[in-house]
């Protein structure tokens, strides 16, 4: 290692927040940098020497992280003003000071780390799932034709980050706007050969105007910061087309329309 490589130094500026209940702060970091380096791995140096700036004993920093691959969502935060993932964030990509902020659509339970819990319940609100109860013993199910079936699998790259919810100015604390990632997981499983089953439930859902896809305002953020490209603003036209479609089915009480 050369000299000017060993004092080499990161900044970071990181929000803090000791508990939901208390007031924010800003705390500043310096720690030595090494090559190929991560905001994760930045955090985790930290960890093992929580010392900020001025040289005075601190906490280590609370933040969330699983797979380090972008596959779990869970280190999602907002890295210099853009919700991302902090595992694929690279230190040599960031202006610095690198400011780190929780994402602040979901509640903070400390420093960076949130409760997700909002999107999960909206997941459960339009089960989001295949039913497979009792249908276990019926031999293999219905194919898929390749075309949906690649189209739908873009669909399913959706690790619930929660990065689109921050995105969208609709979810906030105002509105109960279930947000762009439950409407593209409707899609997904409504085009499912098994999932259909549940495909009026679904729309109904949806349709309903306490957080339904009418609260969307089209401003195409979300498509935007998605980390795996899912084309989240596409599946909302044609959720539009289909509850439109469904709304003439309860009309009629028919599902020939």
């Amino acid at each position: 290692m050369t000299t000017e490589t060993a004092e080499k130094m990161i900044e970071l500026l990181i929000v803090r927040q000791e508990d939901p209940d208390s007031k924010p702060f800003e705390e500043k970091f310096s720690i030595p940098y090494r090559s190929n380096m991560n905001v994760i791995s930045a955090l985790m140096e930290i960890r093992r020497n929580p010392v900020n700036a001025e040289g005075q004993d601190t906490t280590p920093v609370a933040w969330d992280a699983s797979c380090l691959e972008e596959v779990c969502g869970a280190c999602s935060m907002v890295i210099n003003g853009k919700p991302r993932q902090s595992c694929t964030a690279l230190i040599d990509k960031l202006e610095q000071p690198i400011r780190l902020e929780p994402m602040s659509t979901f509640p903070v339970m400390r420093d960076l780390t949130v409760d997700r819990s909002r999107m999960f319940d909206s997941l459960k609100r339009v089960k989001a799932w295949v039913p497979i109860d009792g249908t276990y013993d019926l031999g293999p199910g219905p194919r898929m034709p390749e075309a949906k079936r690649q189209w739908a699998y873009e669909l399913s790259k959706c690790m619930s980050c929660g990065v689109c919810l921050q995105a969208c100015p609709n979810v906030n604390d105002k509105s109960e706007f279930i947000g762009p990632a439950a409407l593209s997981q409707v899609r997904l499983f409504n085009a499912h050969p098994t999932g259909a089953m549940h495909k009026a439930e679904r729309l109904e859902t949806i349709m309903d105007g306490d957080g339904g896809i009418a609260n969307c305002g089209n401003s195409q953020n979300c498509v935007e910061a998605c980390p795996k490209e899912i084309p989240l603003t596409t599946s909302i036209a044609a959720l539009n087309r289909a509850t439109t479609l469904q709304s003439f089915k309860n009309f009629f009480g028919s599902d020939t329309v």
